[in-house]
């Protein structure tokens, strides 16, 4: 049984790490979900403290919540509009399914799209551009804060294991 449990946790945390990426799979929580799943292992010496388990918790959700927030304060910061965040968000689903540029499709979709969807909705070039940037940035720390924060999980997970 405890070989299950840890072949499930190491799933949970690439899984994680996978859903840093791509959309609708909420990386952190999945992630953090391998630790009190370590809780199950007859080893108790390997079982995190319940501190950890809500230290970890708080920032994950944290982390979630911000992460749906970066994008749309980028593209405000930036003088975006609502059709700027929705062009985003279609350019990052079609940046998933319509791999031209390999993983960096992922990263340009959203750019694209909010670039594309500010010039349909009217704005002019200057401001469209402007809306891309504020999105990229917006996406990007999203993205790395949520890696740094699955690598700090699976870091606590390694070391709670190995050391």
């Amino acid at each position: 049984m405890d070989v299950l449990i840890l072949i499930g946790s190491v799933v949970l945390l690439l899984l994680g790490l996978a859903g840093c990426i791509v959309p609708g799979l909420p990386g952190p929580p999945i992630a953090w979900i391998a630790l009190p799943l370590l809780r199950l292992h007859s080893n108790t010496e390997i079982h995190p403290e319940n501190n950890t388990l809500l230290i970890y918790g708080f920032a994950v959700l944290l982390i979630t919540v911000l992460d749906y927030y970066l994008p749309i304060w980028g593209t405000r910061r930036y003088g975006g509009t609502n059709a700027g965040k929705r062009g985003s968000i279609v350019g990052l689903i079609l940046g998933l399914f319509v791999p031209v540029f390999g993983p960096l499709t992922i990263i340009l979709g959203p750019f694209a799209g909010a670039v594309i969807g500010e010039l349909i909705g009217g704005s002019d070039e200057h401001t469209a551009w402007r809306s891309g940037l504020g999105t990229f940035i917006g996406f990007m720390a999203g993205t790395l804060i949520k890696i740094a924060i699955c690598f700090l999980i699976i870091a606590k997970f390694v070391g709670l294991l190995f050391i």
